[in-house]
């Protein structure tokens, strides 16, 4: 392996033309069929195998025609305090504003307060429905204009007017501030690490052309392939921290090649040899991790996890080839100011790295015990983890959507905002009619259940559809209480009536998909885990060296989580992240916590732990190989780290509660693991093994397939030419 990549390393300085211009006609190509490619669409959240998703189903193919899956708005009208919404003064601008509702030409049904006794039972407050021919996405600005317009005429009338549901989302997440506030913060991390300004630029200039490779080709295959436009999000977010952090680490170590006396050419082929056989391992640690999402068994999160494995890819091709290119053309730009005149480089002596090293192997024991133990308290609360998917409710105060939220709870209850529909199939009842009558009396009567609908039957009359509203929230927990016991009397019921029935809607869908994730998070552990740890048993030829790295991952993961549940579910802290609503953690974020992080924390332990191995392998005893490891890569872990942490910590910034979350997650798993599990509890438990950390039985030695990322090969290569003048480095820049 180091020596092919050593060899890929030579032949990119010297055809760096070539190499530049077959990325730049990549880039080309892919750009130019991202124009021309149709554009992405919403795909529609699917979650094969649960029973809202069926119950879903089964109303898409027994009503056809209904625009289940329209955009809808539910817009609110409060009448001023003391006053009626029934008032004739209040009503009328109520009808004129519903008149107005329904001027759309998207508009497919609005449904008057009055006419459908949507009124609360106080008379204060009132809703109407309008439903869209389109989804969300495909609604026009002229509709969401003329939405807005109609909410403002009417609150001119005196009445409170709120509007919430999918018409009213504006696509949210962050568009694209989070990103640039991460590329300045990385741009200012690598300038101290590298003290050149080129040295710092061609990182974050290789990671913004293999994200722009990624994104073009995501959207030029997003039609044909059927991804959605939230696809690229994770793409585009682990394309950029992964292309900096690989472009650094080759960059890093063609300074060190130099500062040993190497040519240009020979520091770029034992750079990428070196620093790129670990960059192709931990590449596929990440390639592993994200496509192993398809465990989960939901669509859109297994092409998420695919589109970014696939960004990993690139941004591994061009630390491989692209960088050591520019490294062709600029050989002396990126060593210090002091160095470029000469063109030699001092070797790194002891630092700050160094002095922490032998900090930990002095006390060993303390540390690992201090690190497991923190990391654990942290964990404690994630026992108490509760999985949802938060809605309007977790919105700011200063949105129209939590407003409406507010206002509906307050007149018609908790439970008003999250109504479950159950969904009753009649084909095998003799009397339908009769069977829906019963199923509806038998649910209307459960602990919990305010009020039950008039059942609406399809026009085959083999189907009916009625709504529950539940006395409790969509995110408590005695609503999803509720919904288990509902499906648990169904034997029962469905024995009576000969009809059967599903429970559906929103609320049920977010209780089933946090059911299916929660099932789902131990066989993808065991499924990443268990892959990762074969992968690095090839890389480092230990057997305690890849299962420290499972356990150091499980700890840090556990940490953050338990981090997420103390300020968004129970709400410490929450104040100072602008969090206005705790509640359930939302389903996804295990998942998508163990996937970026694992890959992460994989990264950081193959840079860390391959230096260590290397100074092993030529000949250090255990105990100095650790300093060593920590010499040449400790600073570079840390800009690494910083850099991700920057990156994700700029969606904390965000107004949505689920983008702060994610945020929060992800920038405190890398924070636990990159400086209390690989900078503390690594070298602690290395220097408490000694030689025993890289023990390998003789019948697995044999069996596994040697990969020499370590550089061995390299290192019996002819000795190192001898440092190059300026003229002659001239010269190589030339050729």
């Amino acid at each position: 392996m180091a020596d092919f990549l050593y060899r890929v390393g030579r032949l990119a300085f010297r055809r760096r033309w070539y190499v530049a211009l077959v990325w730049a006609a990549v880039l080309a190509a892919v750009g130019l069929g991202a124009l021309k490619a149709p554009g992405a669409s919403d795909e529609e959240f699917s979650m094969p195998g649960i029973e809202s998703q069926k119950a879903f189903d089964l109303m898409e193919e027994r009503f056809p025609g209904a625009t289940a899956d329209g955009a809808t708005a539910r817009v609110v009208f409060v009448a001023p305090g003391g006053e009626k919404v029934t008032a004739t003064g209040n009503k009328k601008a109520v009808e004129e504003a519903v008149a107005e509702l329904g001027d759309g030409s998207q508009v497919a049904s609005v449904v008057d307060p009055f006419q459908a006794e949507a009124v609360s039972k106080d008379g204060t407050t009132a809703y109407a429905t309008v439903t869209y021919k389109v989804g969300a996405s495909d609604l026009t600005d002229a509709s969401k204009a003329q939405l807005e317009k109609t909410l403002h005429d009417a609150r001119d009338s005196g009445l409170t007017v709120e509007a919430g549901g999918s018409a009213m989302d504006d696509g949210g997440g962050p568009g694209g501030a989070a990103e640039v506030i991460g590329v300045a913060i990385a741009a200012v991390v690598l300038l101290v690490t590298f003290g050149s300004s080129a040295a710092a630029g061609l990182p974050l200039l290789t990671a913004i052309i293999g994200v722009g490779v990624s994104m073009a080709t995501i959207l030029a295959l997003s039609d044909a392939l059927g991804l959605s436009t939230t696809t690229g999000t994770l793409a585009m977010m682990l394309g950029l921290a992964v292309g900096i952090d690989y472009a650094l680490f080759v960059v890093s170590r063609y300074r060190e090649e130099r500062a040993k006396g190497r040519t240009p050419q020979e520091a770029t082929g034992l750079a990428v040899g070196t620093a790129g056989s670990a960059v192709v391992f931990a590449g596929l640690t990440v390639v592993i991790a994200l496509a192993g999402l398809s465990v989960v068994g939901i669509p859109m999160l297994t092409k998420m996890g695919l589109a970014a494995a696939g960004a990993v890819v690139v941004a591994v091709l061009i630390a491989l080839t692209l960088v050591p290119a520019f490294l062709g053309f600029w050989p002396n730009a990126v060593l210090p100011r002091r160095a470029r005149k000469s063109g030699r480089m001092e070797e790194a002596g002891d630092n700050g790295g160094t002095r922490w090293a032998r900090f930990v192997l002095r006390r060993p024991l303390p540390v690992l015990l201090l690190g497991v133990l923190g990391l654990g308290a942290l964990a404690v609360p994630m026992t108490q983890l509760q999985l949802g998917m938060p809605g309007d409710e977790a919105k700011s105060t200063s949105t129209t959507e939590r407003r409406a939220y507010d206002a509906l709870a307050e007149a018609f209850g908790p439970g008003f905002n999250g109504p479950l529909t159950v969904v009753v199939d009649v084909k095998g009842a003799d009397d339908p009619k009769g069977a829906v009558t019963t199923v509806s009396e038998e649910i209307g009567g459960t602990k919990g259940v305010v009020s039950v609908s008039p059942a609406r039957f399809n026009e085959a009359g083999d189907t009916a559809v009625f709504s529950v509203v539940p006395s409790t929230a969509p995110t408590d927990e005695k609503t999803k209480d509720l919904v288990t016991t509902i499906r648990d009397e169904r034997p029962g019921i469905e024995t009576e009536t000969g009809a059967t029935f599903e429970v559906t809607g929103t609320t049920a869908l977010n209780i089933d998909i946090a059911d299916k994730v929660q099932a789902a998070l131990v066989p993808y552990l065991i499924v990443v885990v268990g892959l990762a740890v074969v992968l690095l048993l090839m890389v480092f030829r230990s057997v305690l060296v890849p299962l420290k790295a499972a356990v150091g991952f499980l700890l840090s993961v556990l940490a953050s989580l338990g981090a997420v549940v103390v300020v968004f579910q129970q709400g410490h802290g929450a104040g100072l992240l602008g969090v206005e609503q705790t509640g359930p953690i939302m389903s996804l974020m295990p998942i998508f916590l163990v996937g970026i992080v694992f890959g992460l924390a994989m990264d950081y332990e193959v840079f860390l732990v391959s230096r260590m191995r290397e100074a092993y392998v030529h000949g250090e005893p255990a105990r100095a190989a650790v300093t060593s490891g920590f010499r040449h890569s400790a600073r570079v872990v840390v800009a690494a780290a910083l850099i991700m942490i920057a990156v994700f910590a700029g969606f904390i910034g965000e107004s949505d509660s689920m983008i702060k979350m994610i945020g929060f997650g992800l920038a405190s798993a890398v924070l636990f693991d990159a400086f209390v599990v690989r900078m503390a509890i690594v070298p602690a438990v290395l220097a408490l093994l000694g030689d025993k950390a890289w023990w390998l039985p003789k019948w697995l030695d044999r069996i596994l397939p040697r990969v020499d990322v370590e550089g061995e090969a390299l290192s019996r290569r002819p000795e190192a030419e001898p440092a190059p003048t300026a003229a002659a480095d001239l010269e190589v820049a030339r050729t």
